[in-house]
């Protein structure tokens, strides 16, 4: 639980300098801010509720993506390091444009841009994911909350 609340705090302080460096994306940051906190704070309550060891340890015969996602560390480690190089590059792209590579027809273009053109669309598939990761925690709570009310009654 500590790695993950590190990790959720060092994104959203990054994600609170990128909203003062772009202010025009201030509103995209908050919303990924927001979907990160409460996507996996609800994953986590869920889990802890019914019982489970571990945040990462997934009902297998539930969703393929998440299942995919935490059972593949390669993947899991792909999507995360990918989310967050991405914003560490727009911080740095903010100062310089990087060393300049030769793309040929394209000419000389920034590294820490072309990180950025890569690292998208990964950081969009993270928070498809995070949305994913939302509903399937709603979903999980609702089935906890039906199940504790049936045997109150």
């Amino acid at each position: 639980m500590l790695d993950m609340l590190t990790d959720r705090c060092a994104t959203m302080c990054l994600l609170v300098n990128l909203s003062l460096l772009y202010p025009s994306y201030t509103l995209l940051f908050q919303l990924s801010m927001s979907l990160d906190i409460a996507s996996h704070w609800l994953h986590l309550h869920s889990s802890t509720l019914k019982g489970s060891d571990s945040h990462k340890t997934i009902d297998l015969s539930g969703n393929p993506v998440l299942r995919l996602y935490y059972t593949s560390r390669p993947v899991l480690f792909f999507m995360c390091a990918g989310n967050e190089l991405f914003y560490c590059m727009l911080y740095l792209l903010h100062f310089t444009e990087g060393p300049a590579v030769l793309l040929g027809p394209l000419g000389a273009v920034g590294l820490f841009r072309i990180i950025v053109w890569l690292c998208c669309p990964v950081s969009l598939i993270k928070s498809l994911i995070s949305l994913l990761h939302l509903v399937t925690a709603s979903c999980n709570m609702a089935a906890l909350d039906s199940a504790e009310r049936a045997k109150k009654k």
